[in-house]
């Protein structure tokens, strides 16, 4: 199958996706934060929990744009990944890179989305990620179906969250426990050896969730077998526990393809056989929720996590030497080469521990005349990386030589304070938040060097609301953009600090958003100013050293959703980032060499200028259909803005991308039974979707069926 080229007019066709987005602006208005209804007790007592944007409404008091997903949109679409979820979200790009989204890289606004490095996520407000001030870059996320809700939030309220406040902010929901006996059991299956089977069992408000899933991925060679068990339980009125356990048994490698395998030996084309990625991570969780008085209300979280990863393989990029020259000449050669002839293979062994204190109080009252509803927060946050690389001399080895052992320790204390002062429509919310991040990094081979250093860090924000009438409410924002440089990058493996900052910006937002009996909007003009932007090399494969420069984005995110009574319905996430500019060339920290092709006026890699998700179904008597398309336009793979695909497959082009997706459920009530079919890439479209440790492809149709039994509940 050959790749799509570029469009006659890439122009012309952006701008006639966004003329459709904008058409709808009266038919596909943006999805507000609703919630599936719950049980009776939880409405009566909410729920021990942290939620980042709320129910339906709390968006009148949110200073900024804020979208989420609820139970029912994620659970009728047949998500496959939480890659294909994410897009529903304005403002998000989110790319698989190996066709199961095990490791989504989401970027919001413009920023480069490789693993995940510039976005908060969290999970019922707990860090997710498992190093989120020392090393942000995900190769872990659980599935999708874990979660019962996501949100979305950008704007001056991700300041009190954090470390990142640079682009969005997401938090995954899970299930509130049910107070009476009820549970669900599915089953699934398909292409691309396709399996999936899931229990869940619910009462006394308590919930055990158990999914198995497993597919081949987008190239040969390349499969995984997840496993995924959560438990929550509320006890009394007050306190939630939570545990949850994940592991992931993959064939993955990490390298992509040069540009003569993928012409010569096709775009599935994947050698390295004896690559291997076994994972797990075990997190706990408390929340207790005390009411303190009246007009006060006290959380607090109490968290724990584990995540260890050994990832063997024998090549990390297409110009990777580790099998030697003759393996890198075969391969930018487009020759067949044979892995168990290569007497290498290195595993690169990680165990990530994290764990921390946040209480965060709300108060509500009056001050002088002055009505308040003050949100301040402490957090205590803990992380310990134990980093190893072993190089074994056969090509399925996983013993070897010890060439890195590396401890990497960071402690983080932070406090935020934000008061939203409401004046009858309008209310203005100020806030600000503080870290003090503490860094070490200690080389724990023989003759190795320790170092240390520290960083502190105001971040304030300021957010303002009218909301004429109940329906409507406009606001606008601006906040200081914060992101951590990484321990690895603020300590050299010699122990001695390196000149390297923070991310900081200067954001921008102003927006509206409307709801009517039939159907919701939103629609949100963001301008972000970095004065520091980083681009870090070695997520890049290495090929790019550690970097800065003065950037800009801009642009207008729409959203939005409509039924009619007919049972039709239309919904669109659209994202249009006019500017996505290098303001400066960016430069090398150490030594202040430009890196190579970069200049004031290029637009930065992964930044389409136009992407959007959209939809159309139909729901009568028990049937909902839905048709889907994701559009994304051109990308630039390096700051040099290459057009031409390179030898190694690492620059050049990311021609545009649309790809259709479609699904069909069919509910029997009388059964208890739900039944669906889906197609996934429905027109089975070749797309590359990535370049940065060479060329990898999107994955290629998938068909699905499945049927989920329910018993219980109301």
């Amino acid at each position: 199958m050959a790749l799509p080229g570029l469009p006659p007019s890439r122009t012309r066709s952006s701008l006639l996706l966004l003329s459709f987005c904008l058409s709808s602006l009266t038919l596909a208005p943006a999805p507000a934060a609703t919630r599936t209804t719950a049980p009776p007790d939880t409405a009566l007592h909410p729920l021990p929990q942290v939620e980042v944007v709320g129910r339906r409404g709390d968006l009148r008091r949110i200073p900024g744009s804020a979208s989420v997903l609820d139970a029912r949109t994620l659970e009728r679409a047949r998500v496959f990944t939480t890659s294909e979820a994410l897009r529903r979200l304005p403002g998000l790009v989110a790319r698989d890179e190996e066709g199961l989204g095990l490791r989504p890289n989401v970027g919001a606004r413009g920023l480069n989305p490789t693993r995940s490095s510039k976005t908060t996520l969290l999970e019922d407000g707990v860090p997710l990620s498992y190093a989120p001030y020392g090393d942000n870059a995900s190769y872990y996320h659980p599935p999708i179906e874990r979660f019962e809700a996501v949100e979305l939030l950008k704007g001056a309220g991700q300041v009190g969250f954090g470390p990142q406040t640079i682009g969005g902010l997401l938090n995954y929901i899970t299930p509130a426990p049910p107070a009476r006996l009820e549970g669900s059991v599915s089953a699934a299956g398909g292409s691309r050896d396709f399996a999936a089977a899931r229990v869940r069992l619910g009462g006394h408000r308590m919930l055990l969730d158990y999914s198995r899933k497993q597919a081949d991925g987008a190239r040969e060679n390349m499969e995984s077998r997840l496993d995924d068990a959560s438990f929550k339980v509320v006890l009394g009125r007050s306190v939630t526990l939570r545990a949850n356990h994940y592991r992931e048994s993959s064939q993955l490698t990490y390298s992509g393809l040069t540009q003569a395998e993928l012409e010569s030996l096709g775009p599935r084309y994947n050698p390295f056989r004896n690559d291997r990625f076994d994972g797990w991570r075990l997190g706990t969780s408390a929340t207790h929720r005390w009411l303190a008085g009246r007009g006060a209300l006290l959380t607090t979280n109490l968290y724990h996590s584990t995540f260890e990863r050994d990832w063997w393989r024998q090549s990390s990029t297409t110009t990777d030497t580790q099998g030697g020259p003759g393996v890198a000449s075969a391969r930018l050669a487009g020759a067949r080469i044979d892995p168990d002839a290569i007497a290498s293979v290195q595993g690169r062994l990680r165990r990530y521990t994290t764990w921390g204190l946040e209480p965060r109080l709300r108060l509500t009252g009056s001050t002088l005349g002055l009505g308040h509803e003050l949100d301040a927060g402490l957090k205590a946050h803990f992380e310990r990386q134990d980093r190893r690389q072993v190089n074994g001399s056969t090509p399925t080895a996983r013993t070897g030589t010890l060439v890195e052992d590396n401890l990497r320790r960071t402690g983080a204390w932070s406090a935020f304070v934000s008061d939203r002062i409401p004046f009858g429509a309008w209310s203005v919310t100020p806030g600000v938040r503080f870290e003090h991040i503490r860094s070490a990094r200690t080389n724990r081979l023989p003759g190795g060097a320790s170092g240390s250093d520290q960083l502190d860090a105001w971040i304030p924000s300021l957010g303002l609301t009218w909301a004429p009438r109940p329906a409507l409410t406009l606001y606008g924002g601006v906040h200081r953009g914060f992101a951590p440089p990484r321990t690895e990058d603020v300590i050299a493996a010699t122990g001695t600090a390196t000149d390297v900052g923070p991310e900081v910006s200067v954001n921008w937002e102003l927006g509206a958003r409307a709801a009517a009996a039939r159907g919701e909007l939103q629609l949100t003009l963001f301008r972000n100013d970095f004065e520091r932007l980083i681009a870090v090399g070695s997520v890049a494969g290495g090929s790019t050293p550690l970097a800065e420069g003065r950037a800009r984005f801009a642009g207008v995110e729409l959203s939005g959703r409509a039924r009619h009574a007919s049972g039709l319905s239309l919904r669109s996430a659209c994202t249009w980032l006019a500017e996505a500019e290098q303001s400066t060339p960016v430069r090398q920290v150490v030594g202040g060499a430009p890196v190579a092709g970069s200049a004031t006026g290029n637009r930065q890699p992964y930044a389409p200028e136009l992407h959007a998700s959209l939809g159309v179904g139909y729901e009568r008597g028990g049937l909902d259909a839905q048709l889907e398309v994701v559009h994304v336009s051109r990308q630039f793979a390096d700051f040099a803005n290459t057009p031409a695909p390179s030898a190694d497959g690492q620059r050049g082009v990311l021609p545009a991308q649309s790809i259709w997706n479609a699904v069909a459920n069919q509910d029997l009530p009388g059964l208890g039974l739900t039944a669906y079919l889906a197609v996934k890439n429905l027109a089975d479209r070749l797309h590359v979707v990535d370049r940065t440790r060479g060329i990898q492809v999107s994955a290629p149709r998938l068909f699905q069926a499945g049927v989920r039994y329910g018993f219980g509940g109301r």
